[in-house]
């Protein structure tokens, strides 16, 4: 009985997450309501507020899952077969794609995003840290067979995340679009020689 009540609840916080993602995309994070929230859902205000504490804590749960679709692509990147510097490339161009057609394509998901970022909650530190674990897998991948040489791999983690940053930001993909700047090829081609073994002369 139990079992049923927890696949239950689950379910009912999937179904507002779902529900309340839609009504961010069609009338913006400001507008949507929990009562609006809980009228597509046919349940009362009260009953949304069971499963989720507050508005806050609704687009928090929309973010982490949005958030982690890109982490779970990230991986799938990482542990996928080939080289490490094309598994690197095929990840960062990865990341910058699902968070351009996400966030920048899509003004109200563009406005949620950006109110995350500006309260700087822990869903998009902790996704920013993953990324960087993510990145910093591949690079010590390259370093067993060759492919990279670093001295110190948590530094050239954060580096490369640092480097890429206009790439992968939601605000800055967007405000960057029409600035100069390398494109994310250039950017990457640096970011691999960055962490490609010195040619010594003799």
């Amino acid at each position: 009985m139990t079992l049923i009540s927890e696949h239950s609840e689950t379910d009912t916080r999937e179904r507002i997450l779902v529900v309340a993602e839609r009504l961010f995309r069609q009338i913006g994070y400001q507008k949507t309501t929990v009562a609006d929230i809980a009228k597509e859902l046919r349940m009362s205000p009260a009953n949304v507020y069971r499963f989720f504490d507050s508005k806050k804590s609704i687009h928090e749960g929309v973010a982490r899952g949005l958030m982690g679709e890109v982490e779970i692509e990230a991986q799938r990147i990482a542990r996928s077969e080939g080289p490490a510097a094309t598994r690197l490339r095929q990840m960062m161009t990865t990341i910058n794609r699902m968070n351009t057609e996400r966030y920048v394509g899509d003004s109200k998901l563009h406005e949620m995003v950006e109110i995350a970022m500006q309260e700087d909650w822990e869903v998009c530190v902790a996704h920013m840290e993953l990324i960087g674990q993510i990145i910093g897998e591949v690079i010590a991948q390259g370093m067993a067979t060759g492919e990279f040489e670093v001295k110190d791999l948590e530094l050239a983690a954060l580096c490369a995340c640092t480097a890429m940053m206009r790439f992968f930001h939601p605000q800055m993909i967007a405000q960057c679009a029409t600035k100069p700047g390398p494109t994310i090829d250039q950017m990457i081609d640096f970011v691999i020689a960055g962490l490609s073994p010195r040619t010594r002369a003799n």
